[in-house]
């Protein structure tokens, strides 16, 4: 079977792109000029050069694939130019969509994001079927994602063989550039991470999420969501498994949210109209933070047998890859 992977150069798509090549199945890349396809070329896949922004190459891209595998998206919490992450994440999936759905593709994996899904004040965790609006995402990441995923929901009503999945923060090796999960694990190692904020998320190890893609593809139901999760956590207790695993000590610290929110947004004020550079303290970043992102994954592995190795093997191997390649010094 050939299967086009988007966002195959990214952290969570390398991985999708890995295992399907495990499984004997001929992998199509979608990548532009500028991604680093050293990895992807090292596991034999086909090369389609080509932006999601651009229908035609999309469309060329997916013509003689079985199955899609949609990764790609623009995730950043700090843009200098916002309407452009909305023409990746709400306009490449329509071309996406509307690509496969012309072409007859088979069966339709879509990468979503727990962030789309609601956020708890009180720690209890959210599932699928948790209610939330437009007016609940923080930041245009989240706002950009939760209206790509209404693009999906409209293609299946059209007969789109879609199945979507929304990882929770995933943590493990070739986590290259590195993504804001894997830049606080840099951070912790470099010690740059003195304090903490009182907030938690739902980890998971990038293998399970991956693997998770692959059991949507073959048991999840068109047009249901699933949430690829492993464990929730606060920021505090993350440290402490990062601090034994390593050796090093934890930051103990605890800031107050509002003054940290002021500082955020001084910084943001500066990175948009000054320096255009990313700020040290994204203040997308800080509000998400006000609320736990705690998730219940119970659906995922009752109905598609998602695995649930445990975080802290995740997190050593990340630690292991950063500090192999030079991120831990």
């Amino acid at each position: 079977m050939k299967i086009l992977v988007t966002g195959a150069s990214g952290f969570i798509g390398y991985h999708v792109a890995r295992l399907l090549g495990e499984k004997g199945h001929r992998v199509r890349a979608l990548v532009r000029k500028t991604s680093r396809v050293d990895r992807l070329k090292a596991l034999g896949a086909e090369l389609s050069y080509g932006d999601l922004r651009n229908a035609d190459a999309v469309r060329r891209s997916m013509r003689g694939c079985d199955q899609v595998y949609h990764v790609a998206a623009d995730y950043r919490l700090w843009v200098p130019d916002p309407p452009n992450m909305y023409r990746v994440n709400v306009g490449g999936t329509e071309n996406v969509m509307r690509a496969a759905l012309d072409l007859g593709i088979a069966k339709v994996v879509h990468t979503g994001s727990v962030g789309t899904l609601a956020a708890s004040r009180n720690g209890r965790p959210a599932d699928e079927m948790t209610p939330v609006s437009l007016n609940d995402m923080v930041g245009h990441y989240k706002r950009s994602k939760f209206l790509a995923l209404r693009v999906v929901e409209r293609y299946v009503r059209r007969g789109l063989p879609a199945v979507i999945v929304h990882p929770s923060t995933p943590i493990g090796p070739v986590d290259t550039k590195p993504t804001p999960t894997g830049q606080m694990i840099v951070d912790f190692l470099r010690g740059r991470m003195p304090a903490y904020l009182d907030t938690g998320l739902n980890f998971a190890g990038v293998s399970d999420v991956a693997a998770g893609h692959w059991l949507a593809a073959q048991h999840g139901r068109v047009g249901r969501a699933y949430i690829l999760g492993g464990r929730n956590l606060t920021l505090c207790r993350f440290f402490e498994m990062l601090a034994r695993i390593t050796g090093r000590t934890p930051p103990r610290l605890k800031l107050p949210f509002f003054p940290v929110l002021a500082a955020a947004g001084i910084n943001e004020v500066l990175s948009r109209w000054i320096t255009r550079k990313p700020p040290m303290i994204p203040l997308t970043g800080v509000m998400m933070a006000r609320k736990y992102m705690y998730f219940d994954c119970h659906r995922a592995v009752r109905e598609l047998g998602l695995p649930q190795h445990p975080v802290e093997d995740a997190l050593a191997a990340a630690v292991d890859w950063f500090q192999a390649h030079g991120y831990g010094c």
